[in-house]
């Protein structure tokens, strides 16, 4: 039953330039049908009125002339006969007692108002009644023009006129017009019809967008304007589209990112566990030595250490990326903390026969989380010692208007400058030699490092050139006011 209907609809479904094209023709027909029928109504009252007040003009003429002589020669009444009767218009003059008194012959031998006509006309009204047929054997528009004098009615002039012509010009204007309706509806149709296709001919541009899209295909564009609406919804679409393909690639990175840090994980960790599985085997199988068995259980316990940081920087980074720490920032003598940084690492560096120089202004302060700051220093600093050797390490830093500079200056190595924006990401290792030395070993010292800056509001750029060493630059802001 359900397939049955579907098929229905289906058989049922109209497309939609029919659609557009049966709107547009309806109201355009209602709309002339409208005003072509308040156009004839007009035109017919038009002429109907006219000649009523056609018929009103004569009257009130003979009335004047009859008023200034009411003993007149009949020869005035004459000229108005003829006249009018050229104007296929008759007329009639009736007594107080509604019998006609001129002209003295024809078909009316006394005018027969009705009831309210006469009532109208005692009272000095002038009656119009633009169609009557019953009467006068034919249509006619009749006036009738009371004759008052001294207050009292003394008779009046009845004017008719067949409506014959007056009809036969309305049905001319009536062809006029149902011709002209038929062109402008012809000629609507064709402007319909185009409008309708380059409407749907858009939407369909944009279906067929939106089928690419779903199928997997995001690099699609469809035109666009500021027109209309359709013109809008090209502009959305559009960006639409640019956010789904930035996200589709994004997805992907992190999707790569993410084979590769447990390939990554998996690799650091195997290193560590298998030494560990090593020594302990080694140590119950009686393999190792009772001499060597002191080294074996400190070589342990030195993996089991690196191990305890692999995962401890893990769950730092983790931390701070999904923003679960919570910094408590205070103002930190800036030279006093470099100082201090320059202690804690000097053993390191000296190990590598490089010189750690420590240089600020005295009045430097830094608005900062004093352990994460710390953290983010030793990071780099350590990064610095790791690939520098017999060469020398500075430490500075500066105030300025509305932020806090350090650098972190070294004479190593250096990085290439085609690896310089891969090495903030998780698990990099610009040199592969890094793996085997004792300090940032799991390539995610620099990426806590970006975190934990940004995390302060902060910049953090490098610069750097094979064989001449590499600059770190943090730029921290100061506290707001």
């Amino acid at each position: 039953m359900k397939n049955r209907m579907i098929l229905l609809l289906q058989k049922l479904r109209v497309n939609y330039i029919y659609q557009m094209l049966g709107s547009h023709i309806s109201v355009l027909l209602v709309a002339f049908i409208v005003l072509s029928l308040l156009f004839a109504n007009y035109v017919e009252r038009l002429v109907y009125q006219n000649k009523t007040d056609e018929l009103i003009t004569y009257g009130r003429s003979i009335l004047d002339k009859f008023e200034k002589n009411p003993q007149g020669p009949v020869a005035t009444l004459e000229q108005f006969y003829t006249v009018l009767n050229a104007r296929n218009i008759n007329f009639s003059i009736f007594d107080e007692n509604q019998n006609i008194v001129y002209p003295f012959t024809g078909r009316l031998s006394k005018f027969v108002p009705t009831r309210d006509e006469w009532k109208q006309i005692s009272e000095g009204k002038t009656v119009v009644i633009k169609r009557e047929s019953q009467r006068f054997g034919q249509e006619v528009s009749m006036v009738v023009l009371p004759y008052i004098r001294n207050g009292s009615l003394l008779g009046g002039i009845l004017l008719i006129s067949p409506i014959s012509g007056s009809a036969e010009m309305i049905s001319e204007i009536n062809h006029y017009l149902l011709y002209t309706v038929l062109i402008a509806l012809a000629i609507s149709f064709l402007f319909s019809w185009v409008l309708s296709k380059i409407h749907v001919s858009r939407i369909k541009r944009i279906r067929e967008a939106t089928s690419m899209i779903s199928s997997g295909k995001y690099d699609v564009h469809v035109p666009s304007s500021a027109l209309d609406e359709i013109g809008d919804l090209g502009n959305d679409f559009n960006k639409m589209a640019e956010r789904l393909k930035a996200s589709y690639e994004e997805i992907e990175v992190l999707e790569n990112r993410r084979r590769q840090f447990m390939a990554d994980v998996s690799h650091e960790l195997r290193t560590p566990l298998a030494t560990i599985r090593g020594m302990i085997e080694g140590l119950q199988d009686g393999i190792i030595p009772e001499e060597d068995r002191e080294n074996g259980i400190k070589l342990a316990s030195k993996e089991t250490k690196r191990l305890i940081r692999l995962v401890n920087e893990n769950l730092d980074y983790e931390k701070i990326r999904s923003n679960q720490i919570k910094l408590n920032k205070e103002h930190i003598e800036l030279f006093e903390m470099l100082e201090i940084i320059k202690e804690q690492l000097l053993f390191q560096a000296e190990e590598k026969n490089n010189v750690l120089i420590a240089e600020a202004d005295s009045n430097a302060k830094v608005y900062a989380d004093y352990d994460r700051l710390t953290q983010i220093l030793i990071n780099i600093t350590k990064n610095s010692i790791q690939f520098t050797e017999n060469g020398t390490i500075w430490l500075r830093g500066k105030s300025e208007m509305k932020q806090t500079v350090i650098e972190i200056e070294d004479t190593g190595k250096g990085i290439d400058p085609k690896e310089i924006e891969s090495i903030w990401r998780r698990f990099y290792k610009a040199d592969l030699s890094r793996s085997s030395t004792p300090y940032g070993e799991f390539g995610l010292g620099l990426s806590i490092v970006k975190q934990l800056v940004q995390l302060h509001n902060g910049e953090i750029d490098v610069t750097s050139e094979k064989g001449k060493g590499t600059k770190f630059v943090i730029r921290l802001p100061v506290q707001s006011e």
